[in-house]
């Protein structure tokens, strides 16, 4: 870790992180429930890939949250863009998974990762369903609400329950035969739309498997560290490359390491 950054310095910072994904979280559900649904304003910057007047709000809020304590950190947001910094950088994903929030599907979240020399050292996640915040500081152990979570000790494939993200970005006819194998050996499987819930999802063993092709780094951070705290195994590029230009991740219960070992293949992990 870099020398300015000891186990205090990153816990007062794990510790106002939680505190900012839970108060931006709230006022970001009660901005929607509060809104009529059809006068939400949403700029379409792509198929499928929305953002609204909430996002803005909420990046505001996590900057304003984070760097009026921490003013030397760099931060680096969906919204607002940034560059990571020699010190220290907040990664963040102000509402991740959009296109659910502005449908009302409760499966979003909120997205707060500090990176240190190429390290992720913090992992926050608010979880929109449950009104929940996870954390993991390195080395540390990963928490829902303060009580530990921990990754599922599923052996048989027969019991497994996967989570696959699939991007446009990337090929669907890929997807689908990855998905097919899955449910051959048995494995159920659903599609989501949140990598970092998905993640947290891993974390607290509702789920054996998170894999997703192409990412960006704010999606994927925060909950790949709590994933790896709770004792998922997780795969995925240097951190340095994804900040630059995102890439995959896996996360996935230990006991299934064999039956996952064709994905790290195709990802050259």
């Amino acid at each position: 870790m870099n020398s300015a950054f000891d186990a205090a310095t990153i816990r007062a910072r794990a510790e106002v992180a939680m505190s900012v994904a839970l108060e931006v979280g709230r006022e970001t559900a009660r901005f929607r429930r509060d809104s009529d649904p059809g006068t939400l304003t949403v700029e379409n910057k792509g198929l499928q890939d929305f953002v609204t007047i909430a996002d803005r709000k909420a990046e505001q809020a996590i900057h304003a949250g984070l760097l009026s304590r921490f003013p030397d950190d760099s931060f680096m947001g969906e919204e607002s863009g940034g560059r990571s910094g020699k010190g220290g950088t907040w990664v963040v994903d102000p509402i991740d998974g959009t296109t659910n929030y502005i449908r009302g599907f409760r499966h979003w979240g909120v997205s707060i990762a500090f990176v240190v020399g190429g390290k992720v050292e913090i992992g926050v996640v608010y979880d929109a369903a449950g009104d929940k915040v996870f954390h993991a500081v390195r080395g540390g152990g990963a928490f829902k609400e303060g009580i530990p979570v921990h990754a599922a000790a599923t052996v048989d494939p027969a019991n497994a329950l996967v989570i696959l993200g699939h991007s446009r970005k990337t090929s669907f006819d890929d997807y689908l035969a990855l998905s097919k194998r899955l449910h051959e050996r048995g494995m159920d499987y659903r599609r989501m739309g949140a990598a970092a819930i998905d993640l947290v999802r891993v974390a607290e063993g509702a789920a054996d498997l998170y894999y997703e092709r192409q990412l960006n780094a704010w999606d994927m951070l925060a909950g790949a560290l709590i994933a790896e705290e709770a004792g998922a195994m997780v795969a995925m590029p240097p951190v340095d490359r994804l900040l630059a230009q995102g890439g995959p991740v896996i996360a996935y219960s230990p006991g299934l390491a064999g039956e996952f070992a064709f994905i790290l293949d195709i990802e050259g992990l």
